[in-house]
């Protein structure tokens, strides 16, 4: 009977787990759903504005979407980003105009076109990533780091966490 009773429980929480991996990281188009990474239309639009009204948590996707061959993606230093400084990039991405970028740890990220001019025209974002489980707790970057983004409530990962425990005494209780 114990051999019948834990291969289920085995695949449930294989599953469970696999599941709140994939919930927990967000695909976010850069500029909103309409984004296009290119120079702002005007001077009042800036990807910045965009920016502080989201909220990005390490193991989130951007995706910066411009005309293929013609423009690219550069991520670099603060510097960088303050001087438009497209000669030594962190890392650098060009390619069918679909650049996807996985933020892979917390702090300020900053983003600059790869095309010369376009930086300077406003193509350029910055950004703050927080950790998923500490974000509620953690402090807010200081001034020079960037924009600081408001933590959410952990009461939507608190429901996420009742909910799975919830399907296992569900799951449980059927044995």
């Amino acid at each position: 009977m114990a051999s019948s009773f834990s291969l289920p429980v085995i695949i449930f929480f294989c599953i469970s787990f696999f599941f709140l991996l994939s919930v927990n990281a967000n695909e976010v188009t850069v500029g909103g759903k309409s984004g296009d990474w290119k120079i702002p239309p005007s001077p009042s639009y800036s990807f910045n504005e965009w920016a502080q009204k989201a909220r990005f948590k390490v193991g989130d996707i951007l995706v910066f979407s411009y005309e293929a061959g013609k423009d690219s993606v550069l991520q670099v230093t603060r510097e960088g980003y303050e001087k438009c400084n497209t000669t030594s990039p962190k890392a650098s991405y060009s390619d069918d105009g679909n650049t996807k970028v996985k933020l892979e740890q917390p702090g300020p990220v900053y983003f600059i076109s790869g095309k010369e001019g376009h930086c300077q025209k406003g193509q350029k974002l910055r950004l703050v990533v927080v950790t998923p489980r500490s974000s509620a707790f953690s402090p807010a970057p200081s001034p020079s780091d960037g924009p600081a983004v408001a933590p959410s409530s952990g009461a939507a990962k608190l429901t996420g966490v009742f909910s799975v425990v919830g399907l296992l005494l569900g799951f449980l209780a059927l044995f």
